[in-house]
């Protein structure tokens, strides 16, 4: 097969890299791609999906994946099917799920998948009230896509005040009540109608350790068998993520892709905090990291609505991907950086996605954005696989470079409390 990647950050990197591996692929095409990419994948230039419908027929590509948000919410998986080429994402109308937080939070309510109470609003005095009647903490949500950013936790009102004008731009607010306990990325791939669960794994969104700090597209995560026991993850494909599949085709927008479940796992059970149309960045690094097998076999299955027939395979081990970002991140990120240690960390064992790097006029590897890098290592258990990859994250420079040093902690105090009554 011939595939076409879209997209040119880490998650697109990290699946280009994986379909280079898969037996039954030929040649893999990234568009735009990036300089990481480019070591495994022919990178073409493409910034829209008429741009890709047409490098599809140019190049006679068999199958393309779709990486980010923003092109599915768009239409390309309608634009492509309108001309017979298969795609794997799923339409416009089902990613609503992730473009609209109001359509999202309006499905779960009226199909009594649990989630948080929530009120959607259109006024900054109404949102103001509607902060008022939660108490604090509470959470805003901007009703677009906005690169995993568009979320607020305002822990008084004066955060709230200050954070409800901007985030009403899109012309809709969510106002959600604050849920305790601890959050777990459940992806699956859906062919509309049968889905297939990928193993569970644990983002870590602000940008500081310990959870401190503002919201980020996400600094790292890391994918462990422990981190749901058999009867969680098969609880949560009963009460969600099934529920979810099976709504969305009876509702008339079935869901074919990556579905992404964003949850907490509260005192009262698991409850949806997000859905997103594809899989998650930086969760798709460690994932490609243990997929043992033809990926692309896989996708081509739920393209021909046959998932039902289709298997996956995994490594045992752990893996974990560190995010390394710009200064200023997750604000303005200060750009042209230059990179270096790639090739050490590497030599480590780790691979090193590239999320935001270009090459300058001198042909050296700089930064290009916010999230820059992620460095991803597996290990026999998850200690060896953190210990793996912050020795790979050490090798690693570029001026004003920061990331957290508590990515997968959460795992090892969780393994500890189960195992050790610690």
């Amino acid at each position: 097969m011939r595939i076409l990647v879209v997209g040119g950050g880490g998650r697109e990197h990290a699946l280009a890299w994986r379909l280079a591996q898969c037996p039954s692929v030929e040649m893999v095409f990234t568009s735009p791609g990036n300089p990481g990419a480019a070591k495994i994948a022919t990178c073409v230039p493409g910034w829209k999906p008429s741009d890709w419908l047409a490098l599809a027929d140019e190049h006679e590509i068999d199958l393309t994946v779709v990486g980010p948000e923003a092109p599915l919410v768009a239409g390309i998986v309608d634009l492509f099917e309108s001309r017979g080429r298969w795609i794997f994402g799923p339409s416009a109308a089902a990613a609503r799920l992730e473009g609209s937080k109001a359509f999202s939070k309006d499905f779960m309510n009226r199909n009594g998948i649990p989630t948080a109470r929530s009120q959607t609003v259109t006024l900054v005095e109404a949102a103001i009230d509607a902060v008022r009647d939660f108490g604090f903490p509470v959470v805003l949500k901007a009703d677009g896509l906005h690169a995993g950013k568009g979320v607020v936790v305002a822990q008084d009102q004066q955060q709230a005040d200050d954070a409800i004008p901007a985030l009403l731009a899109d012309g809709r607010l969510v106002v959600e009540e604050f849920l305790k306990g601890e959050e777990v990325s459940f992806i699956v791939l859906s062919d509309g109608t049968n889905v297939l669960p990928l193993p569970p794994t644990q983002d870590h969104k602000p940008v500081y350790d310990d959870d401190l700090g503002p919201n980020t597209g996400g600094m790292g995560a890391y994918t462990d068998p422990c981190i749901l026991s058999e009867r969680q993850a098969e609880g949560i494909m009963d009460t969600i993520i099934r529920p979810t599949v099976d709504r969305m085709k009876a509702e008339g927008y079935p869901f074919s892709g990556f579905l992404y479940a964003g949850l907490m796992m509260t005192a009262d059970g698991p409850k949806v905090l997000e859905y997103n149309a594809r899989l998650g960045d930086p969760e798709a690094q460690p994932l490609m990291h243990r997929f043992d097998g033809d990926l692309a076999q896989v996708l081509l299955a739920a393209v021909r609505a046959d998932l039902k027939n289709a298997r996956t395979s995994w490594k045992p081990e752990p893996s974990v991907c560190v995010v390394l970002a710009s200064h200023g991140y997750p604000g303005t990120p200060r750009t042209g950086e230059v990179i270096h240690g790639i090739a050490a960390a590497e030599a480590c064992g780790a691979t090193v996605f590239h999320a935001a790097t270009r090459l300058s006029q001198y042909n050296t590897l700089e930064t290009a954005g916010g999230r820059v890098l992620g460095v991803t290592a597996s290990g026999g258990d998850l200690a060896a696989a953190i210990e793996n990859t912050y020795n790979a994250v050490r090798q690693i420079h570029f001026d004003g470079m920061h990331y957290r040093t508590d990515i997968g902690e959460k795992g090892l105090k969780r393994y500890n409390r189960e195992n050790m009554g610690t």
